[in-house]
Formats: C-alpha cells, structure tokens, sequence
C-alpha cells in the first residue's frame, strides 16, 4: 500500500516524550502496554510492578484493560497502544463504550504504519480517525492532542478517574532502540497480581 498521509503537515510528537509525560507521577495506575512499541516506550519510562505488557498478543489490549477497570472499579487503568493494535481491536471500542466505565483510559500513539512487520501503512494515515470512531462508539471525552501541553492535560484527565477517556497522537514513525520489558509472561502475571492484591494474590 502506498503511503498517502492525510496528516503529513500535522504536527509529530515523539513517542517517549508521550508516554513519560503520561506515566510521571503515576501514582497508582494500572497500565497495560500493547504489543511491540508501545511496550518498549512504557518500559522505557521505568518497569513497574503495575505494568502488563502484552507479549504476542496483538489486538486484545483494550478489551484486557476494560476487564481490569471492570475487575478494579477503584483504580484507574491506562491502556498504551498503537493504531495498528487498535485497529485489529476496532470492535473492542463499542463494547467500552456501552459499558459506561468511567475508570478506564486508552492513548493510542499513532504513527501510521504497522511498525512490527515491517512499516506498512495503516489506516490512520489514509483518514481513519481512531478518535473519531471512539467518540461515535460513546466515549465522550475522545481527543487527538498535538502538543505536549495537551498530553499534560490528558494525563491530568486520566488522573480525575471520573471518565473513560481516549486519545490519539500522532507520532513520529522514528525507530527507537528497544527497551525490553520481562519476557517470562508467568512472571508478569505473578508479579502484577502480587502488586495490585498484595498478599492475597498469593492464595487465589
């Protein structure tokens, strides 16, 4: 597929400026990171314990991250994604959306390409608004920040806990090296609950 951006002179963040700017101060956020970069780039920002990567698990981050603010009405949970994931899940955004959660948030970072397999074009690059679609699916508070001014504001949105919120922004399609969370899935999983249920993660 030819790349033809309807966004080339939108203006470009970089990715883990993004998401270090979303995760400072985190506090006590639940985060699940999507397959490939979007997992790196949280990492990057500092693993933690509260941290979900998603290995080998492409399409299902959103739909994990309504089932944890499900599970965790009292915790805010933040999904990190890309608009190739996000676009695999598309049908997942409906089901959040007649949900009426109010403690989940998704930021998809959008560099319009499928980084993975080899950097072909999604469809966020040829006018498909992932916010667009959020918004219709009934997540009200459904944006595209441009600045890091705005990604503030964002993450001073997913703190408030009084909404589900969604936001795409777009990236720079920069190849960044990578910074690997714990590949043992059995360990995450262990070591998520153990932080988020303490003690009695132990027994269950």
């Amino acid at each position: 597929m030819t790349r033809k951006s309807t966004s080339a002179l939108a203006p470009r963040l970089r990715r883990r400026e993004v998401v270090s700017v979303l995760l400072a101060d985190r506090g006590g956020i639940l985060v699940i990171a999507g397959l490939g970069a979007p997992a790196w780039d949280v990492t990057a920002a500092g693993d933690h314990p509260l941290n979900f990567p998603m290995w080998g698990a492409m399409g299902g981050a959103a739909m994990l991250g309504l089932g944890l603010a499900l599970a965790q009405p009292t915790r805010r949970v933040l999904v990190v994604t890309g608009d190739g994931e996000m676009l695999m899940g598309l049908g997942s955004l409906s089901t959040i959306g007649v949900s009426r959660v109010s403690n989940l948030a998704i930021v998809v970072l959008d560099n319009e390409s499928y980084g993975e397999t080899g950097q072909q074009a999604s469809a966020t690059g040829h006018s498909v608004s992932l916010a667009g679609v959020a918004r219709e699916c009934g997540i009200v508070d459904s944006s595209a920040p441009t600045t890091i001014e705005e990604v503030r504001a964002l993450r001073d949105r997913i703190h408030a806990k009084d909404r589900c919120v969604f936001a795409q922004v777009k990236i720079d399609p920069e190849k960044l090296p990578l910074v690997l969370p714990p590949r043992d899935s059995s360990y995450l999983k262990h070591r998520f609950r153990l932080a988020l249920l303490g003690d009695s993660a132990l027994h269950d």
